[in-house]
């Protein structure tokens, strides 16, 4: 009786690139997991060997940690489509390729108003500054807006999931692939959904902090001490739950969205992303600056009231946003044709 090798299970194309085809899917699992390392997920845990900061790594610079390794991710799809020497695959890593660059522009666009607000890239900090005064959800709504729509995209998830599209290249840029490599890329958008998600609720919504209760208000500050709060083991725990709901909120956000919304046209999405996100985004930094520089020359310093005043603000824009931005004029795309066909000449 032959027994069977799990060779026999693997599919590859002959003509295909054998390194690149088996490097692919590591390189799309890589920087999810590696991103995951810098957001906080709970309250400092009190031991007795002394207090240890629920982060694996704290580093100063962790937003731009967050910006530098989140990119990465597209270079897996790319090798997968171009290695597997296929014209839908290589269509579908071509399609990756040009939705990274449009959208990843907007991304980092959308991250600058949380550095102009916070003053810091630390996200311990930023989840701080959030205790003290709002969450940035309610100063920063637009922000968060354009931050979802860009994240959204940048992890090809529905209705941005150009390079899978089944209906137009077969499976996308992982048409040739099966078995361990074929999951190990669902993993890796999965695992990029759900770093995307505990980064919402990192940047916009408190991250692990339990809204109306000042029991966990408290940071490590850079000698080691806790300043706030007392730590306890239970306050941890209760923290680290209030950032799994959070973080599992948004998560069923991405699948409520695939479920609801059709595939954009590709058109439509180079249309959102170069003609809607990047100038609404450099209209919003821009206001957003002169709005902060107004608070300050009025003597109104970083507080509960500089929290409401750009409150306000954001209001007046999500609802130009809303009710305005598009009305089939802007993301129709190409279609506009056939949209208003009395106006083609």
């Amino acid at each position: 009786m032959k027994l069977l090798n799990f060779r026999d299970f693997e599919v590859r194309p002959d003509e295909a690139s054998k390194l690149l085809f088996y490097l692919a899917p590591m390189m799309s699992m890589f920087p999810a997991f590696v991103v995951f390392a810098v957001i906080p997920v709970a309250a400092p845990l009190s031991t007795p060997w002394g207090t240890v900061s629920l982060v694996i790594a704290d580093i100063p610079v962790g937003f731009l940690f967050i910006l530098a390794l989140a990119s990465l991710g597209v270079y897996g799809l790319v090798l997968g489509g171009w290695a597997s020497n296929s014209k839908y695959s290589f269509l579908g890593g071509v399609r990756a390729s040009a939705q990274m660059i449009s959208y990843e522009v907007s991304l980092g666009l959308s991250v600058v108003p949380i550095l102009m607000l916070s003053g810091n890239v630390s996200l311990p900090a930023i989840v701080s500054q959030q205790q003290e005064t709002l969450w940035f959800i309610m100063p920063l709504m637009v922000c968060y807006l354009f931050f979802t729509v860009a994240y959204f995209a940048e992890t090809n998830r529905p209705p941005f999931d150009m390079p899978e599209a089944e209906s137009e290249l077969v499976y996308g840029f992982h048409t040739e692939y099966s078995a361990m490599k074929f999951a190990i890329f669902m993993m890796a958008e999965y695992s990029n959904m759900i770093v995307a998600s505990a980064l919402m609720a990192t940047f916009f919504f408190g991250g692990w902090d339990i809204p109306f209760w000042a029991g966990d208000n408290m940071r490590v500050a850079a000698d080691a001490t806790v300043v706030g709060a007392t730590p306890a083991w239970w306050i941890t725990l209760l923290t680290g739950l209030s950032f799994a709901l959070k973080t599992g909120f948004f998560v069923l956000l991405f699948i409520w969205v695939r479920w609801t919304i059709p595939r954009f046209r590709y058109d439509q999405v180079m249309s959102l992303g170069w003609k809607v996100m990047i100038p609404g985004l450099v209209a919003y930094v821009i206001v957003m600056g002169a709005a902060m520089l107004a608070l300050e020359r009025a003597g109104i310093e970083f507080s509960t009231t500089y929290m409401l005043w750009l409150t306000a603000l954001n209001i007046v824009g999500l609802l130009g946003i809303l009710f305005w931005l598009d009305r089939k004029r802007v993301i129709v795309g190409t279609g506009w044709r056939q949209v208003r066909p009395h106006q083609v000449r």
